[in-house]
């Protein structure tokens, strides 16, 4: 048990009391102590019992209660309430907008046990008769739980990488029978979001069958002469597809690419063939290797064909870090600790850019502080270089479209990022009014996570993307691909049609902590689908192209 998982039995024990009415101060001492344990840097397994009681938000009563998840993997006061709570009900807590307080009177006062029954009720327009549920309330939570349900059985793919390793090690199994096994469909493609890990393999069924059957984690659930389709336990499906080695690069055509893509290649295939690798497929129509990442639509062939394909972005060609958060603000390390890491991972820079004053939930930056933090940078500067860290801000973008700052002390940062944090549910007028006013603000170096879509569970607020590119790009600001797994925004699908019209891309991981700059190389394998090139990445400038580029970019908006 990691601090993590203790965090959320904590976490989940304090909204079942909630739930049912509990008396709010130790609802409250559990929330708590969920958030405090979340923020530990010590492992609580590895801490004696009076260390765990001295830790802040804890206590001894607590502390008892950890010892019993440490030893137990569970804790009984929080298998009390499951038992006593209906299944249905828990459910209610992945519903956006649904707190302990309104869930309790759903099941309490409405009588309502599961979604599928509050769904209903929406549609019946009953949720307005209850004291805090209005007709907006009522409309947003019926949308909350259309978006739910159809997302249920999805995974980033952040989240099936781990899972996908453990698969592959089935090809250990095989050394030296020049047995083969690789994955396809859309992990292979590099889909943000993956329904089921696929391998296709030239071994036979019995031998795959036979060496997964020693794993606890997969459990099958068909067996077909040419599919063994395995449950991963709290993860996606496991299919495995079975070829042999005359008709295996064609298998590896069609299970790869989406069915669009793959009939679009096969119909212009010999099928008299035999063909012994995807590249001779490909050649044998006139085309160069295609990468699993483009196989998505089939109009990528005919632009193939006429234009090539660019040399794709890799994860390696990310030089600085940009968009990242310290404990001036939200994030878990100091400036020094952050500048060090980057060091130590040889990028050439850092960017600053904790949360502006409006993010109070985020400790934000008050002008003060503002001052107190740059000063901060300036000595770690002079200590570092050649190494820099650039002064950088996340500012809100208020309801207006106005930034949270004066232009005197916008003007103090060497590059500004505008992003969305609050009021989220705008219709698209709204939510085109609040960026394009933002991105015409001259200190506007970056546009944050457009959409400000949280993949699997928000949708995120809609925008025009040809409008907003094209405002961009009039304006000299950037466009993040905010490389969090949970982000990956801007969509890769519009990203061709930003760098043609002209667009800088800036692939950021919006890090919170140090593994979070890692998560630069999910914004990259986003990027590939898009096609983006280094060149057209903001991130993956030098040192010295990156500064040149923010001079001219204050010199083109008259502030240089």
């Amino acid at each position: 048990m990691d601090n993590y998982q203790i965090a959320d039995i904590f976490s989940l024990l304090g909204k079942l009391m909630d739930i049912h009415g509990e008396n709010s101060f130790k609802t409250k001492s559990y929330s708590n102590a969920a958030f405090q344990i979340e923020k530990l840097q010590v492992q609580l397994a590895t801490m004696d019992d009076a260390n765990i009681a001295v830790q802040r938000g804890v206590g001894s009563a607590i502390a008892q209660k950890i010892r019993e998840i440490i030893d137990t993997g569970k804790l009984s006061l929080l298998e009390k309430y499951v038992q006593n709570t209906p299944a249905g009900v828990v459910e209610m807590l992945n519903i956006k907008g649904l707190g302990p307080k309104k869930i309790n009177t759903i099941w309490k006062e409405m009588g309502i046990e599961s979604i599928g029954e509050l769904q209903y009720a929406c549609n019946e327009n009953r949720l307005t008769l209850f004291k805090g549920f209005g007709e907006k309330t009522q409309a947003n939570v019926s949308e909350a739980i259309s978006f739910y349900l159809s997302q249920q059985g999805l995974f980033l793919y952040q989240q099936v990488e781990s899972l996908v390793t453990d698969c592959m090690q089935l090809q250990q199994q095989f050394i030296g029978s020049h047995k083969n096994i690789v994955t396809t469909g859309a992990f292979r493609r590099q889909a943000e979001i993956v329904e089921e890990i696929e391998l296709l393999t030239d071994a036979e069924p019995g031998e795959i069958a036979a060496c997964l059957k020693s794993l606890e984690h997969f459990s099958q659930l068909q067996s077909e002469p040419q599919k063994l389709v395995y449950q991963i336990a709290s993860g996606p499906k496991l299919t495995i597809r079975f070829s042999d080695q005359h008709s295996f690069a064609m298998d590896l055509i069609t299970t790869t690419g989406s069915s669009e893509f793959a009939e679009a290649v096969i119909v212009q295939v010999d099928k008299t063939r035999s063909y012994l690798s995807e590249e001779e497929i490909f050649a044998s129509i006139g085309l160069p290797f295609i990468p699993a990442c483009l196989r998505e639509n089939a109009s990528v062939i005919n632009q193939i064909r006429s234009n090539g394909i660019p040399s794709l972005i890799q994860p390696n060609d990310i030089k600085g870090i940009i968009h990242t958060h310290s404990t001036w603000s939200d994030g878990s390390d100091t400036i020094e600790t952050m500048a060090r890491h980057a060091m130590a991972m040889e990028f050439e820079y850092l960017v600053i850019s904790d949360h502006s004053k409006s993010a109070t939930y985020a400790n934000g930056l008050s002008e003060e502080r503002i001052k107190l933090q740059h000063a901060e940078i300036d000595k770690l500067n002079a200590q570092l270089a050649p190494f820099k860290i650039f002064k950088s801000i996340e500012c809100d973008i208020l309801g207006d479209g106005s930034l949270d700052y004066s232009d005197n002390i916008l003007s103090t940062f060497d590059l500004v990022i505008a992003s969305v944090h609050s009021n989220l549910k705008m219709a698209e007028e709204k939510a085109m009014q609040r960026l394009l006013t933002a991105i015409s603000n001259p200190y506007v170096t970056i546009l944050g996570h457009m959409t400000g879509r949280l993949l699997i569970s928000r949708k995120g607020y809609p925008v025009q993307h040809e409008k907003i590119i094209e405002a961009c790009v009039q304006h000299h600001v950037a466009i993040e691909l905010n490389a969090h797994p949970r982000r990956l925004d801007i969509d890769w699908r519009y990203i061709q049609q930003a760098v043609n019209a002209g667009a800088i891309i800036s692939i950021d991981p919006d890090a919170h902590a140090l593994d979070g700059f890692s998560d630069t190389r999910y914004g990259v394998l986003a990027a590939q689908k898009g096609m983006l090139t280094a060149s057209k990445n903001l991130s993956s400038m030098s040192l010295e192209q990156f500064e040149a580029y923010l001079q001219q970019n204050k010199t083109a908006k008259g502030l240089g």
